[in-house]
């Protein structure tokens, strides 16, 4: 197999190698269309994150019985381990180019008892389906972050993701906290609401024209009468909140996305009395 060396200019070696010395030695691939562009020199020193780090990133993701975590760049196999061992996961999956690291982490697993929970694949991140995944973390350069963002977004909604050290630009992350000077991101994949919907309830029916961006809603609401208000509204995996209108007469509903029904509830109640269906 030809030298990474032979398949990079220099410059490129120098930016990829001081990019993963300055903290990412779990990287196994770049974001690239070729194979020979995503191949990546595994002499890089390999830099894991720290056990304190790797415990916040797994609390803050709230993993439990019912989560099966896929780690993006497993390294020794630290974060999926411990999901399984300490966190209670149901199962867990690690991904990685380096097939060292993939039998150190098989070696970790089997010494942690958790060879029967915890598998780990040598391949490239790319090309794995990680839609299993109710927790996804990750701890990867941010150009990849960027690339696999698509692909994240299309997990089941509520999904959990957790980068160590970096964003994902423009997709504001739901939760941010430093540990012992590093960065920790959490977002929850959102429910796709974009779209029309029509809205019926106790007065009446109303039309709603939402446009999305990440976890953000905006829009234009036309009720019953026939008059034109704005929308503004979130999203937190499936639930969603929605205000409608401005100022004193805005009216604040919440509720939950399934598909293509919408069930809402005004503020201050607790029955879901307004269903809305995706036209």
């Amino acid at each position: 197999m030809l030298s990474p060396h032979a398949l990079f200019p220099a410059g490129l070696r120098r930016a990829v190698l001081c990019a993963m010395v300055s903290g990412l030695g779990f990287m196994s691939a770049l974001p690239t269309a070729s194979a020979a562009e995503r191949l990546v020199s595994l002499d890089v020193p390999y830099v894991p994150t720290p056990p304190e780090v790797v415990d916040r990133m797994l609390k803050v993701a709230k993993v439990g019985p019912e989560d099966f975590v896929i780690d993006l760049g497993s390294g020794d196999g630290r974060i999926a381990i411990a999901a399984v061992a300490r966190h209670g996961a149901k199962g867990a999956m690690g991904v990685d180019l380096d097939p060292e690291r993939i039998a150190e982490a098989r070696a970790n697993a089997k010494q942690a008892g958790v060879s029967d929970k915890v598998e780990f694949r040598n391949q490239d991140l790319f090309d794995t389906d990680f839609s299993q995944a109710t927790v996804l973390t990750m701890y990867l350069l941010p150009n990849v972050n960027i690339t696999l963002r698509p692909k994240i977004l299309e997990l089941k909604p509520g999904t959990r993701v957790v980068s160590h050290a970096f964003d994902m630009n423009e997709w504001e992350s739901d939760h941010f906290e430093r540990v012992d000077n590093r960065s920790v991101y959490l977002w929850i994949v959102p429910a796709r609401a974009e779209g029309s919907w029509k809205v019926e309830g106790p007065d009446g029916a109303m039309q709603l024209e939402l446009k999305q961006a990440f976890q953000k809603l905006s829009g234009e609401a036309r009720d019953a009468d026939g008059k034109s208000l704005p929308v503004a509204g979130s999203l937190n995996g499936t639930a969603i909140r929605l205000v409608v209108g401005e100022g004193d007469a805005a009216r604040t509903y919440t509720g939950d996305v399934q598909g293509t029904v919408m069930l809402l509830a005004a503020a201050g109640s607790s029955n879901h009395d307004l269903k809305g269906t995706k036209q």
